[in-house]
Protein backbone atom coordinates (compact mmCIF):
# COMPACT_ATOMS: atom_id res chain seq x y z
CA UNK A 1 0.00 0.00 0.00
CA UNK A 2 2.81 2.43 0.71
CA UNK A 3 4.13 2.12 -2.85
CA UNK A 4 0.78 3.07 -4.37
CA UNK A 5 0.49 6.18 -2.20
CA UNK A 6 3.98 7.27 -3.22
CA UNK A 7 3.24 6.72 -6.93
CA UNK A 8 0.02 8.67 -6.60
CA UNK A 9 1.89 11.57 -5.00
CA UNK A 10 4.55 11.57 -7.72
CA UNK A 11 1.95 11.56 -10.49
CA UNK A 12 0.03 14.42 -8.87
CA UNK A 13 3.26 16.33 -8.35
CA UNK A 14 4.16 15.76 -12.02
CA UNK A 15 0.83 17.17 -13.21
CA UNK A 16 1.05 20.17 -10.87
CA UNK A 17 4.54 20.94 -12.14
CA UNK A 18 3.45 20.51 -15.75
CA UNK A 19 0.50 22.84 -15.19
CA UNK A 20 2.76 25.50 -13.65
CA UNK A 21 5.22 25.16 -16.53
CA UNK A 22 2.49 25.51 -19.15
CA UNK A 23 1.09 28.57 -17.34
CA UNK A 24 4.53 30.18 -17.20
CA UNK A 25 5.12 29.45 -20.88
CA UNK A 26 1.70 30.87 -21.79
CA UNK A 27 2.39 34.09 -19.88
CA UNK A 28 5.74 34.48 -21.63
CA UNK A 29 4.17 33.97 -25.06
CA UNK A 30 1.36 36.38 -24.11
CA UNK A 31 3.86 39.10 -23.21
CA UNK A 32 5.79 38.59 -26.43
CA UNK A 33 2.71 38.60 -28.67
CA UNK A 34 1.18 41.64 -26.94
CA UNK A 35 4.43 43.58 -27.25
CA UNK A 36 4.73 42.79 -30.95
CA UNK A 37 1.08 43.56 -31.73
CA UNK A 38 1.00 46.81 -29.75
CA UNK A 39 4.24 47.95 -31.40
CA UNK A 40 2.73 47.31 -34.83
CA UNK A 41 -0.47 49.15 -33.91
CA UNK A 42 1.45 52.08 -32.43
CA UNK A 43 3.78 52.45 -35.39
CA UNK A 44 0.95 51.88 -37.85
CA UNK A 45 -1.49 54.29 -36.21
CA UNK A 46 0.46 56.95 -34.37
CA UNK A 47 3.51 56.79 -36.64
CA UNK A 48 1.40 57.12 -39.78
CA UNK A 49 -0.58 60.04 -38.31
CA UNK A 50 2.65 61.78 -37.28
CA UNK A 51 4.17 61.25 -40.73
CA UNK A 52 1.07 62.58 -42.52
CA UNK A 53 1.03 65.67 -40.29
CA UNK A 54 4.73 66.22 -40.91
CA UNK A 55 4.26 65.96 -44.69
CA UNK A 56 1.21 68.22 -44.75
CA UNK A 57 2.79 70.76 -42.38
CA UNK A 58 0.02 70.41 -39.79
CA UNK A 59 0.90 71.41 -36.24
CA UNK A 60 -1.25 70.86 -33.19
CA UNK A 61 0.53 73.41 -31.03
CA UNK A 62 0.21 76.70 -32.86
CA UNK A 63 2.41 78.85 -30.68
CA UNK A 64 6.12 78.80 -30.16
CA UNK A 65 7.13 78.02 -26.57
CA UNK A 66 7.71 81.26 -24.69
CA UNK A 67 9.38 81.48 -21.31
CA UNK A 68 7.48 84.62 -20.28
CA UNK A 69 4.03 83.29 -21.26
CA UNK A 70 1.72 82.66 -18.32
CA UNK A 71 -0.63 80.44 -20.32
CA UNK A 72 -1.18 79.11 -23.81
CA UNK A 73 -4.96 79.07 -23.53
CA UNK A 74 -6.84 81.08 -26.11
CA UNK A 75 -9.92 83.04 -25.04
CA UNK A 76 -13.21 81.49 -26.17
CA UNK A 77 -15.35 83.44 -28.58
CA UNK A 78 -18.78 82.48 -27.31
CA UNK A 79 -20.77 84.94 -29.40
CA UNK A 80 -23.64 83.73 -31.54
CA UNK A 81 -22.36 82.90 -35.04
CA UNK A 82 -24.23 82.45 -38.30
CA UNK A 83 -25.53 78.91 -38.83
CA UNK A 84 -23.21 78.41 -41.84
CA UNK A 85 -20.12 78.64 -39.60
CA UNK A 86 -21.44 75.82 -37.46
CA UNK A 87 -22.16 73.62 -40.46
CA UNK A 88 -18.75 74.10 -42.07
CA UNK A 89 -16.41 73.70 -39.11
CA UNK A 90 -13.86 71.45 -40.78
Amino acid sequence: MGIHKKKKGNVALFFVGTQEGIKSFGESIQTLVNTILLTIVYLGGVGTAWLMCKISGRTFFTGKPQQEAKTYWKPLDLKKKPIEEYRRQF
